[in-house]
């Protein structure tokens, strides 16, 4: 009978579920993991605003560097890839003439204006006026090569050298102009058409193998434009300054 009352007042903890102790023993361990997740996350943000605001440090020191680069003083075009590589956006001078027959053309432009775009600035629309650049072959008399020079932006109404002959310089001249790199397609951006002369993005390669010339590019400055022609200038420096917009969201 003792044995039997002993069973009797044990039954209620033999009975008890087994998965409550366990239940009850990893419960702070869950509460461990749940907490050092809940400090990853904003652990992680940080990190991660951080790196963007380096980034756009960096971005804006390599803007300004360019932009610098673009207003100092001209040097002589030099032919060698190498040092060529460490020339974009360097101005350089030629002196020469062009060769209108082998005109290019990429497009879709719209003219490069300072003073429109300030103006527009953050509004959704614009009204910059589409066309294209104008490639030219240019016989450089003092180094005896072809080179491409971007002569600059012409509306589309006057795309074919037939409208403008009064801008197609004939005689030798000096031309002041600023070394591009060929470019890489970006998504979205069509394929050149060779066929059609129909250009969407430096391939100096493909430019020069068309042409005869060098794979050597320079966009003409703005003193190259003379009446009737296309309207020199067309630099434009624009790399690509999101980071501020990934600090907010971090």
């Amino acid at each position: 009978m003792a044995a039997w009352g002993l069973l009797l007042r044990a039954g209620p903890r033999l009975l008890r579920d087994p998965r409550s102790s366990t239940t009850a023993t990893s419960a702070p361990g869950e509460d461990v993991w749940l907490k050092w997740g809940l400090l990853l996350v904003p652990l992680t943000a940080f990190c991660l605003g951080t790196w963007q605001i380096q980034r756009r440090k960096w971005k804006l020191d390599l803007i300004a560097q360019l932009a610098s680069r673009l207003s100092s003083e001209p040097i002589p075009l030099t032919l060698d890839p190498m040092e060529l590589k460490e020339l974009e956006y360097r101005p350089v001078k030629v002196r020469g003439h062009f060769d209108h027959s082998k005109e290019l053309y990429i497009l879709p432009r719209s003219l490069v204006d300072p003073e429109r775009e300030a103006r527009e600035a953050g509004k959704l629309t614009s009204h910059a006026e589409n066309g294209a650049n104008v490639i030219t072959p240019f016989y450089c008399t003092e180094l005896g090569v072809t080179i491409l020079v971007n002569r600059g932006f012409v509306p589309k109404k006057k795309l074919k050298p037939e409208t403008r002959l009064k801008g197609q310089i004939e005689e030798e001249i000096d031309l002041t102009g600023v070394v591009r790199l060929s470019e890489k397609r970006k998504p979205f951006v069509p394929e050149n058409n060779i066929e059609k002369n129909r250009w969407h993005y430096r391939d100096l390669e493909a430019m020069a193998k068309v042409t005869g010339a060098e794979p050597i590019f320079i966009d003409a400055d703005f003193r190259s434009t003379v009446p009737g022609g296309p309207i020199g200038g067309q630099t434009r420096v624009s790399l690509r300054n999101e980071h501020m917009q990934y600090i907010i969201t971090w």
